[in-house]
Order: C-alpha cells, then structure tokens, then sequence
C-alpha cells in the first residue's frame, strides 16, 4: 500500500513464500512478494524499510541458478535470508557453499552458537525445534559474518552481520513445525529493523475510504454480488466509501444452496442499505444446461450466460465507468511468482472480459488483501459472523456439485441433502471448525431396501475438508456419530437418496470440489 511502510519478499520459487507474506502481515507489517529478479530500479519505486529473500527448490551450485544483481547489497536495507536465501547471500557475498552429501528435510534441532538480537527470547534452552528443507549447506560464512547457530548436521544453521544488517537462516520460521518461528519474524521486523505494527485491517478500511471517491469522481461503479465473503466485503466497503455511486447487481442462477440468494440479498439491502437490483435467470441458466454433463463446459456456459445478463443489467445503469471485483492477493501473486502463472486446472467463473467488452476500468480494494484478511475487513465493517463464516462456494454453484447433467429434479435432492449438512455442522460444533462441507450427488444409482422394499436411488457423497486457504485440503476426521446422523437424515428426509458415502482423499492429489 501508498505511503504505509513495507516489507519487499523476493520470491525464488518456495512453496511458503506466500506464508511468510502472512506471517509478516500478522505481526502487523505490510508486506509484497516480488519476483528475485525484479529490477533495482523498481525496487526502489517500492521503497521497501526491509527485504526478505525466500527459499526455493534450486541449488546455488547450478550454473542457471536464481540470482540477484550485486547492487541488491548496495541499497544498505536490512535483509533476512531463508534457506535458498541464505545461501544466495553467503555465495553473493565470497562464502562457500556446497552440496550436502544428504539433503536435510523436515524437523531439526537448532543449537544457538552465539547470542543474537534475531534470536531474542527464542530459545527455552539451548535447542530449538526447527523446519529444514535443502540440499546445500554453508561452509563457510563470508567475511564480517558470524555464525550464530547450527545443528547436528550443519555448522552454519543461522549467521549475522550486525554492521550491515542482514541475517541468515538455514530453517524456515514461517511454518508452524519451527517453535517460536513467529518470534524469529517480529525480532527482525521490530527489533533489527525498527518497524511498527502499522498494518491492521481498520488502517486498510480507512485508506481505502478516503481513495476510493479520488478515484471514481462523479462516476458510477457496477459490483456483482454473488453472496460470498469476497463480493460481499467489495460491495459493503464501497458502499461505505460511494454510497448510491455503487450499483450493485445479483444474478440468481438456479444453481445456489436453498433459499440463499434471497435471504442475502434481504439482509444487504436491510442492514447495509446498498443500492442492489436482483435478477432472477434461474430459467435462463437451466435452459443452456440441458443435456450438458462435462464440468468445464457447464463452467462455460455459465460464465458465459453470467457475463451476458450482468453485461445487460449494468447497461442501462447511467455514467458507468467502473467495475468492482473482489480479486485478492493470491490471484495477484500468481501472476508475478517466482513460478509465474500455474497451468489452468479448470475455468474459473467470474467477469472475464467484462471491463474490455463495456470499456469500463477495474477497481479491486482486495487485491492486496489474503482471505483471512478479508474477513478481518468484515469484521471491521460489521458484517455479521453468520456471512463472514459461511464455507466457501463455487461461483458455478450446485452445478459442478452434480455429477452430470443439471435438471430441477436433481438440484431440489442436492439442495435438501446439502442443508442437512450445513444444519448438523452447526449444531454439532463442527462448522467452524472446519474449512469447508457440503454434499455431492454423484452421477449413479443403487440398490437399497427402505420399508422393505427394494429401491434403486441416488447416491450423495460427503466432502467436508480442513485447509487454511484452499491451496491444500485433508479430509476432517469427523466423529462416527455426527456422519452416522447426517447418513440418517439424508436417506430419510430425502426423497430419492438411499445411499450416503465420505470422500477421504486429500488435496493434492485430488481438488475439493469434484468437478
């Protein structure tokens, strides 16, 4: 962000760069993730109080291995070096390093050497349980550092050079098997650079409250709302800063869980008075999906339709210039990473090629922000828990949770079963617990006996998952009884479900949703 201090990440391919973005921003520092070679004379447009060089699955001892120019050393900014960075510095700086003869990964124990400003109050006694992942090692640290703590493996674990500034290390602090590793991060932020804890999300409602109008002028801003978290805080926030300016429009397509999009809508309109049109397609969207099975084509089509009713709707508004979208950081990073844009997995639905197609500019007042950040944003502007917390939802909605084609009759049974879910999460507890639930129909029947009598009836498959951020899932271990019920309930209140399984598999290798 504009005129707030800020912590530079170079990014050179670890898979926690973006943990250690969050584990700054949670000590109340903002923070950017930047590609390794991103130029010294962007890196000084950025104006960064410090800078952080992540880790990454290279050897240093390559030929074609990430590098950084010389003159990174001369902008005299204090630098924390973590694993690939570490080693990146000693080689930069005439140290040595080599290859281990075994790579080193998973959990260690660090052996202070020598007290160090970085290492403040970390240590209980004089080991520490930290996370290791590489396959050099420093043999020897260049010339004004010290070595500050190893292992049983490696003499050179952490080093320093308190004169200019920079600090090693050969562990990952970001993650949660280091001890203390959040200590590690505030020492260097507060104590080593002499940062303050400036970043906290009522500083970004309030900043982007007094930008936003700069911004828009006299203009009218379009924000579609699709009920979740995302578009939600998009529409409230701009609410706050815009007021009427800011048309906001919900496209029911059929494809929402059981009276969902209504009782949104009521609440927005009610509590937060927002200028919003709803716009019944149910019949529109069912229509172009008939006979439609494979999941990236009803990902097409509704996104097409999608963009086709909203581009309608936004068209008679007057003196649109401006298109909101909940884009948040994640989405910016892939882009800029060290790895660059990932290989598409499945089309995701949102306005692509809205802004080109009605000439409009985009505003994105998330685009900075990681989800747990957005919900914070939530809270700051008093959206109720019940929004805030509601699971994650594919904008296709039920569709890509039907296995097959998408008729009335199988959204009324995915509809029911999926309530039931949601209502047994909540009462047992277990809702916020957990990162996300819902039921799948699945594409086949079976035999059951109900009543005595033979029937052959859809089968509903269970996916309830914990994860941080959707990157990666494992499967919750939810208790016997709690599943036992919700099978119960399904087959019974469900007319036309005599069967109930639980999806075990983790992501990777599979993905959350099923299609």
């Amino acid at each position: 962000m504009k005129g707030m201090d800020k912590v530079v990440i170079l990014d050179f391919g670890s898979q926690y760069t973006q943990l250690i973005a969050r584990r700054i921003r949670e000590a109340g520092v903002y923070s950017e993730i930047h590609q390794y070679n991103i130029s010294i004379e962007r890196l000084k447009e950025l104006n960064p109080k410090a800078l952080v060089f992540s880790g990454g699955p290279a050897s240093v001892c390559e030929q074609d291995a990430p590098d950084i120019p010389d003159k990174i050393f001369s902008l005299n900014l204090p630098i924390l070096g973590i694993c690939y960075g570490m080693q990146l510095i000693a080689k930069k700086l005439k140290g040595k390093v080599s290859p281990s003869k075994d790579r080193e990964y998973g959990r260690a124990y660090l052996i202070k050497v020598k007290d160090s400003p970085l290492f403040r109050d970390v240590f209980d006694n004089e080991k520490l349980q930290v996370w290791m992942s590489h396959g050099d090692k420093v043999d020897k640290v260049p010339y004004g550092f010290d070595v500050i703590a190893k292992t049983e493996n490696i003499e050179v674990a952490a080093m320093e050079n308190r004169e200019k500034n920079i600090y090693c290390i050969q562990f990952h602090p970001e993650v949660a098997h280091t001890q203390n590793g959040e200590k590690i991060i505030r020492n260097f932020l507060f104590d080593i650079v002499g940062l303050k804890p400036t970043w906290n999300m009522a500083s970004f409602v309030k900043s982007v409250v007094e930008k936003i109008p700069k911004v828009v002028g006299d203009a009218n801003v379009v924000c579609g709302i699709s009920g979740g978290i995302d578009s939600t805080v998009v529409a409230v926030l701009l609410n706050k800063a815009i007021g009427k300016k800011l048309h906001c429009i919900f496209v029911d397509n059929g494809l929402l869980r059981l009276n969902e999009g209504k009782e949104v809508v009521h609440y927005l309109t009610d509590h937060f008075d927002l200028n919003l049109k709803y716009i019944e397609a149910s019949d529109l969207f069912l229509s172009r999906l008939k006979g439609v099975e494979d999941p990236e084509q009803k990902r097409k089509i509704i996104g097409r339709t999608f963009i086709e009713v909203f581009e309608k709707e936004a068209k008679s508004i007057p003196n649109v210039k401006f298109l909101a979208q909940g884009t948040l950081y994640p989405d910016v990073i892939e882009s800029v990473s060290f790895k660059g844009p990932s290989a598409v997995i499945k089309s995701h639905h949102n306005v692509g090629g809205l802004p080109e197609k009605m000439n409009l500019k985009l505003i994105e007042p998330l685009r900075e922000l990681f989800k747990d950040e957005v919900r914070k944003v939530a809270t700051e502007l008093g959206i109720p828990d019940f929004l805030v917390w509601r699971h994650p939802f594919p904008g296709p909605g039920l569709a890509i949770r039907i296995i097959g084609e998408v008729t009335e009759q199988r959204l009324s049974i995915l509809r029911k079963a999926d309530k039931i879910v949601e209502q047994e999460l909540k009462d047992s507890g277990w809702y916020y617990k957990v990162w996300q639930g819902f039921a799948v129909l699945l594409p086949l029947k079976t035999v059951g006996v109900m009543g005595d009598e033979r029937t052959y009836e859809h089968v509903i498959a269970l996916r309830i998952v914990d994860s941080i951020d959707a990157m990666t899932a494992d499967w919750t271990r939810l208790p016997s009884e709690l599943l036992a019920k919700i099978s119960n309930r399904i087959i019974n209140e469900v007319k036309g479900v005599n069967r109930v399984v639980y999806d075990i598999s983790s992501k990777p290798p599979s993905t959350i949703e099923w299609e």
